[in-house]
């Protein structure tokens, strides 16, 4: 995470949209927004009833005594997020939309941003075998993109680089402690580099997507190529480098992204691919951390879920795994800072005293937290009392309200 800001790469490309499958882009320019009406009708979704192998590598199972992500807020900047899907029905929070203004982020009509927050966040269910890596975590849905790839052609609108580097501030500002993002500009944008500068400073852990286009030449992805942006390159069943995942300095660490199962709009589940796909386990992990171990800056969670990466297979090691292979429970678990030829550590030091922006967002995120505990405190006493008055009133008027144990 430690790296130079590059300077723009087939910056021309900017301004318009790349085929990119799996992995939203953003064009530099505003697009001509249209009635909010889904374009494209989605594909069909299937139900699953075998574990995914991502899931059967992770063994959520064997993290839940620990951590489940639990009053931590992952913000998911992407195409929205389904909340009516069965296994996120009540994991996502209002958000907002700015392809339609007004809207709360709910409306997916890609199934990219379902899909991402289904495996940092969905639910256990009878019958499923799939569920998310932090299933108890809150999605914060910022809409920003509805592109989509149909018959190898990409279509959708999507925001201005602007309009993404305020999608950016808008999730810092409204609490996340954590910030998904499976979407790519492939340009230096000084707007963008100032919304994760924002994040950065107010301690918020940012994670991005490295990239599809390898075979492209690998042109310098952002956000992923900012400092202090955990950046997330896409491995396959065997543990190999997804041949589309982008190689660079920009590619801390690597995780599922090949075959990999999510949630789709409505129900059901799709098959899928693409570092878009890889980002959510690293930010799942991030929310894990903050919950176990909400004493650690987000710098520290960066620096953990890297120094903890499993080595990468036979001689890949490099600008196409990073530090390695994301382990989550190895993240969570293991309490050294560092590992002999680690990666090389994030811009900020673990031992840097936070600024006053960086603890007056911590309070707030504090508070918070407090107030749910607060008013589900009130909930569940106030339930309590309604049972224990209606099993002492018809008691009591029966003894015509002597103690008991009185003729």
């Amino acid at each position: 995470m430690s790296r130079s800001i590059a300077r723009p790469v087939l910056a021309g490309l900017a301004a318009g949209l790349l085929t990119v499958p799996g992995l939203p882009t953003v064009p530099t320019t505003a697009r001509l927004r249209a009635a909010p009406v889904c374009a494209t009708p989605l594909a069909p979704a299937r139900p699953v009833t075998a574990a995914p192998w991502p899931q059967q590598r992770y063994d959520p199972a064997r993290l839940a005594p620990l951590a489940t992500g639990a009053g931590v807020t992952v913000a998911v900047v992407d195409s929205g997020v389904d909340r009516a899907h069965p296994q996120l029905a009540e994991r996502v929070l209002a958000g907002t939309d700015l392809l339609d203004p007004g809207g709360d982020g709910s409306r997916d009509c890609a199934g990219h941003g379902t899909g991402v927050a289904s495996i940092i966040a969905a639910t256990p269910r009878a019958g499923v075998a799939f569920h998310g890596l932090a299933p108890d975590a809150r999605i914060l849905p910022v809409r920003v993109s509805e592109q989509q790839v149909v018959q190898g052609r990409e279509s959708g609108r999507t925001v201005s680089a602007d309009e993404f580097a305020q999608a950016i501030r808008w999730a810092v500002d409204h609490d996340a402690d954590v910030v998904n993002l499976s979407v790519v500009l492939y340009a230096d944008d000084p707007e963008v580099r100032s919304a994760v500068r924002y994040a950065v400073d107010r301690d918020v852990v940012l994670v991005a997507a490295a990239g599809n286009l390898h075979d492209s030449g690998d042109p310098q992805p952002f956000p992923a190529g900012y400092d202090g942006v955990l950046g997330v390159g896409a491995i396959g069943a065997d543990g190999g480098r997804a041949t589309f995942s982008q190689t660079g300095p920009y590619v801390d660490l690597v995780a599922p992204g090949s075959e990999v199962l999510t949630a789709a709009p409505g129900a059901g589940h799709h098959q899928v691919e693409g570092t878009s796909y890889a980002a959510p386990f690293v930010a799942a992990t991030a929310a894990l951390l903050r919950q176990y171990r909400p004493e650690l800056t987000a710098a520290q969670v960066a620096e953990r879920i890297i120094a903890t990466a499993d080595p990468a297979p036979g001689a890949g090691h490099g600008g196409g795994y990073g530090a390695g292979v994301l382990n989550p429970y190895r993240a969570v678990t293991e309490t050294s800072g560092s590992r002999a030829g680690g990666p090389r550590p994030v811009t900020a030091l673990a031992d840097d005293r936070p600024d006053p922006a960086v603890l007056a967002h911590r309070a707030r995120r504090a508070t918070a937290r407090d107030r749910a505990l607060l008013v589900g405190a009130v909930v569940g006493t106030t339930a309590a009392t309604v049972v224990l008055l209606a099993l002492v009133l018809p008691r009591g008027a029966r003894r015509r309200w002597r103690p008991a144990g009185q003729a």
